[in-house]
């Protein structure tokens, strides 16, 4: 009995680390691994509009800078490009600040994702050191973890599109402590090339991306779950 509860704890452990890995890694996905995903954006709300005088490949490449920082592959954010004739910096101090707390949640969630990743490894070592079948404990612990995960997931996204800048709010609030995240477009460039509406279609690309690994991962455990049962009943039919 102890054992079962034990296989059961660390099945749904598993799953939970599992979902929010595979969260941060479609955050990851969209942000860093979609081609061309900050052009068409970019050229889908007309930001060149509201820059002075500055090329898309000028911009791309200040975006390209932005995220290597973010993802801690650049010390700094002092970025500098040509802006109407004049070769000077993009960002402000103000912007700098601000970009440096996005960039400590950038950075805090790739230290969860290994976190995580580190726990599924030992969930998986002390399900087979108690002696547990994984292709037995993990089916039912993953498809119900999974999706209770992927509904509190759900409901958040679902509650958050009925009213973004009101929660969008709501988020800064809760993760920083300052108010360097409200720009003025009139001196501040970031707020510019990542308006509002961008933010949602990147919201609404993560929650995409990471519902089609949810998907796959319930899909799998189902199909394991009706497998084992099969085994099972067929094994109980040899001994009748």
């Amino acid at each position: 009995m102890k054992k079962t509860v034990l296989h059961t704890f660390l099945g749904v452990l598993f799953a939970f680390c599992l979902m929010i890995t595979l969260l941060i890694t479609s955050v990851e996905a969209v942000c860093y691994w979609t081609p061309g995903y900050f052009e068409k954006e970019y050229t889908k709300y007309n930001v060149l509009n509201d820059l002075p005088e500055m090329t898309m490949d000028d911009l791309l490449n200040v975006t390209d800078q932005m995220m290597d920082y973010l993802r801690g592959d650049r010390e700094d954010l002092h970025v500098w490009t040509t802006i109407g004739g004049e070769y000077r910096e993009f960002f402000t101090e103000r912007e700098i600040a601000h970009m440096e707390d996005v960039r400590g949640l950038f950075l805090g969630a790739m230290a969860l994702r290994r976190i995580c990743l580190a726990v599924i490894i030992l969930s998986l070592v002390l399900i087979c050191a108690t002696k547990g079948k994984l292709k037995k404990v993990l089916p039912p612990a993953v498809f119900g973890g999974t999706l209770l995960f992927f509904a509190a997931a759900a409901l958040i996204g679902l509650i958050v599109s009925t009213d973004f800048n009101r929660y969008f709010i709501i988020f800064h609030h809760i993760f920083f402590n300052n108010d360097l995240w409200i720009l003025d477009p009139a001196v501040d460039m970031l707020i510019n090339i990542v308006p509002e509406p961008f933010f949602m279609d990147t919201a609404a690309r993560i929650l995409l991306t990471y519902g089609v690994c949810t998907l796959a991962v319930l899909a799998l455990s189902f199909f394991f779950m009706m497998k084992n049962q099969k085994a099972s009943a067929a094994q109980k039919d040899r001994f009748k």
